[in-house]
Order: structure tokens, then sequence, then C-alpha cells
């Protein structure tokens, strides 16, 4: 089971996306031995996360177990939140300039569910140390440090910082990241703590699931990070 805890469909106006669609997104899942991924609309991250959060929602019912739904809350337009039906909620403190410690996002905190979080090195809004003190507010939540702070340069960093807070767990998508860095996140928080995800369809799914598949792991240690502890933080193993 591969279970990619950080998608996107949609288009985004920066950046070359070669086939933003739910159907690409499976087509390549299915070559890929992909079961699901959790997804954000890119309309949500951007200028409307009411409308992108039913795109989505709407996607993840055509397709009926391929496709978590993450649903965006932007803290300054207090988002509308479902509780049922989705993997959790998506944050993206540097988009939308609310540092991810902010109280603006309290209503997220109180629904209890896994939050998927973009994490950025030294990032005044997203910066891992942010993470921990988030982390410590809330112990039950479970809160998965997008891009484990998106820069090699401080991967080991973020690790460090979270090593205290058993609630955070460090996702590793990234044009970054590497499966050398994937088995040393593993070593360094242990592999129950780390947890994969490629940011199809910004990234190319292919290279995320080869890199996952060439990194130096055991074989245990590989079904925890692919789709293990995905599922285990989920209460499941697919939508």
């Amino acid at each position: 089971m591969i279970l990619d805890a950080h998608g996107h469909v949609g288009t985004w106006p920066d950046f070359l996306i070669p086939d933003p669609t739910a159907e690409g997104l499976v087509a390549t899942m299915d070559r890929l031995g992909v079961t699901a991924v959790g997804i954000s609309h890119l309309l949500a991250v951007g200028p409307d996360a009411e409308g992108g959060n039913r795109l989505a929602l709407e996607i993840a019912g055509k397709h009926p177990g391929r496709f978590g739904v993450w649903q965006v809350y932007n803290p300054h337009h207090r988002t509308p939140l479902a509780t049922d039906g989705v993997w959790g909620v998506k944050l993206h403190p540097d988009v939308h300039q609310c540092r991810l410690d902010d109280p603006l996002y309290e209503p997220v905190w109180r629904l209890g569910l896994p939050v998927l979080a973009h994490g950025q090195t030294d990032s005044p809004w997203s910066d891992p140390a942010q993470f921990a003190t988030v982390a410590a507010r809330h112990p039950d939540v479970p809160l998965l440090m997008g891009h484990t702070g998106l820069w090699p340069s401080g991967f080991a960093r973020a690790a460090r910082l979270v090593d205290g807070h058993p609630n955070v767990y460090l996702e590793v998508c990234g044009s970054q990241s590497t499966g050398r860095w994937i088995a040393r996140l593993a070593s360094l928080a242990g592999a129950e703590r780390v947890v994969f995800g490629t940011d199809a369809c910004f990234l190319d799914m292919r290279l995320g699931v080869g890199r996952l598949a060439l990194a130096p792991l055991t074989d245990a240690d590989r079904a925890l990070i692919q789709g293990g502890n995905l599922a285990r933080l989920l209460g499941k193993g697919h939508p």
C-alpha cells in the first residue's frame, strides 16, 4: 500500500503544471501502484478556500477510494470546516501570510483533526520552530510538517526541533528531497514519524515514488513511511 500524504489538483498562476486534472493524477497513480493521495485544491490554497474545498470533495466523490481531502483553512476568511468525509485540514501560512502559531488558527486546532501544514525553514510564517510551539500547545492534534522545512539545509534541524513532540510527523515531499535524506530523517526521528508525500501535481509523482523506492531503508521502515504511518494516524488505510 502506498499512501501519498501531500497532493494537489488544479492550477497555480506562476507554476507550470502540465496536467492539473484529477483524471491525469489517477492515471499516474495506477501506473505507480499508489492507493490514494490526500489532495487540497489549489483554488482553495489561493483565492477561494471555500470554493476550492467544494471542488476537492466533488473530485473525491467521483473517484471513490483514490482521494482524501485536506480542506484548506484561510485564517483571514475563517473558512467553514467539515469534520466528516475529510482527511483533515491543510494550512499554508506562507501563502496566507499568517504565522502557524498565530491564534487565528485556533478553530483548526479545536477540531482535533490531522493537520498538514506547509513548513519552510527560515520563513517568518512557517519555520519548523513554530511547529514545535503549536505541537506543545496541542499535543493531541496530529501535525504533518509539509516538506520537513523545504530546504535540505534545514532538514536535520526540523527533525531536532520536533523531537520531543510525537504528534508531529515529517512529511518528505519537495523538489530537493532525496532518498538518502528520507533514510536519514527516519534515523533521526524514527521511521514511525516520517510520512511519504509527492506534492503532485505541482511535482511529478513518479519522482517522489522513485526516491522512496530507492531510499536505503529496511523493508519494515519503507512500509511504515510509504503508507503505514499515514494509515495509522488517519485510523484507516484509504479514503
